[in-house]
């Protein structure tokens, strides 16, 4: 079914059956009709669509209006639309290949693929006589890539050749997320991180040319960070990557009001919020009642850890970098928890305040819009990892 002739149409209700069974809930028919007429208000009426283009699990469609152009972005999922977006003309360009940042040395290492309980990943291992120390990498919330690819950008991948570029190795893998199908019953958020970062830990542990092994976890990576380390016993510290220490389905609708959310969507996920904190979830909940339809035995798994407090009772030196413009991971909201348990001589803090959630460097009200261009991870983000790894 042609989504923009559906939206031209006004026939609001058919596109909202297109939705993924977990969105529809929270983008009502009304809320898809209100964005297209105030889109219409603003560009005039609908004049052409360009020719679709699909990459990476997303269509976007050229849209010009009688006064201006759009870009619909629509996002493939499996069982429906994963996300439905009106985005800026220049989101029609087809995705340029990533190039290396400034800061990267492309002579100075190497790369070997490994695979790690079933998933793939990548070992970046600088050319210099070892041991020197080694980094694995723990992606965000969704399902990643290794280099948490976002439309044309890789922030884990500048990140893995910066420091690579600098003498650390760096170990980097898909989430076992990245490839799976449909939703595991039981799957739980240890599932999704532990298994492959513990196999990627045993595997640097074996080389003779690595010395300390630290994890690197960005986001929701950051959160789990802490547990990883707890259960590999041998890890030589953290670097908290923007690390999320506010519990997820709480940020999701502090994050829903930062960007000017409907409210009809911001009380229905403040709603699912409210059932997964509830004394009655369980094993049988539904997941299409829970956010992101992740299923229940995921949220009742998060709920019952707190990062900051094992991440207290870590013998280990520990980095916390946070972006002064994040609106997802917050100084107020999450650098504030780490800090009330981390009060102590061998935790560096370091705020960035002109970065966003993924490091860009920027100005102003950091919003999603901001990741859309081809852009890398801060240079002094990148240095100061690499030099405090080093010290």
């Amino acid at each position: 079914m042609d989504v923009v002739e559906l939206l031209r149409t006004g026939r609001f209700a058919e596109v909202h059956g297109l939705l993924a069974p977990q969105l529809r809930p929270l983008v009502t028919p009304e809320a898809l009709a209100a964005v297209w007429t105030a889109a219409l208000a603003e560009h005039g009426a609908l004049t052409r669509t360009g020719t679709p283009v699909t990459e990476q699990g997303m269509t976007r469609v050229p849209l010009e209006f009688e006064h201006g152009r759009l870009t619909l972005v629509l996002t493939e999922g499996p069982h429906g639309l994963g996300g439905l977006q009106l985005a800026p003309a220049s989101a029609a360009e087809p995705i340029e290949p990533w190039t290396a940042p400034s800061y990267v040395d492309v002579e100075a290492f190497e790369e070997h693929d490994v695979t790690l309980d079933g998933v793939a990943g990548t070992l970046s291992l600088p050319s210099v006589a070892g041991p020197m120390p080694a980094v694995v990498l723990l992606s965000g919330s969704g399902a990643h890539d290794r280099d948490e690819t976002l439309g044309r950008n890789k922030p884990m991948k500048d990140v893995a050749w910066g420091l690579a570029s600098r003498g650390v190795a760096v170990l980097r893998f898909d989430k076992v997320t990245y490839t799976m199908k449909s939703a595991v019953p039981g799957f739980t958020v240890y599932d999704e991180y532990a298994p492959a970062a513990l196999s990627a830990v045993a595997l640097l542990r074996q080389r003779n040319d690595i010395g300390p092994i630290y994890l690197l976890g960005h986001s929701l990576g950051g959160t789990v960070a802490p547990r990883i380390a707890a259960a590999a016993e041998d890890i030589a510290g953290l670097i908290l990557f923007a690390g999320a220490a506010q519990p997820l389905h709480r940020a999701a609708v502090r994050q829903l009001r930062h960007i000017g959310a409907a409210e009809v969507t911001i009380e229905a996920v403040a709603k699912q919020a409210d059932l997964v904190d509830s004394p009655s979830l369980s094993v049988d909940t539904p997941q299409i009642e829970l956010p992101f339809g992740v299923p229940a035995a995921y949220w009742l798994d998060l709920r019952s850890y707190d990062a900051p407090a094992t991440a207290a009772a870590l013998d280990m030196p520990i980095l916390i970098v946070q972006g002064g413009r994040d609106y997802q991971v917050t100084v107020a909201d999450d650098l504030a928890l780490w800090r009330a348990k981390l009060d102590r001589p061998d935790v560096t803090v370091r705020v960035y305040e002109a970065d966003n959630h993924l490091f860009f460097p920027g100005a102003g009200r950091s919003m999603p819009a901001e990741y859309e261009p081809a852009q890398h991870v801060d240079p002094a983000v990148v240095a100061d990892i690499a030099d405090w790894l080093t010290a």
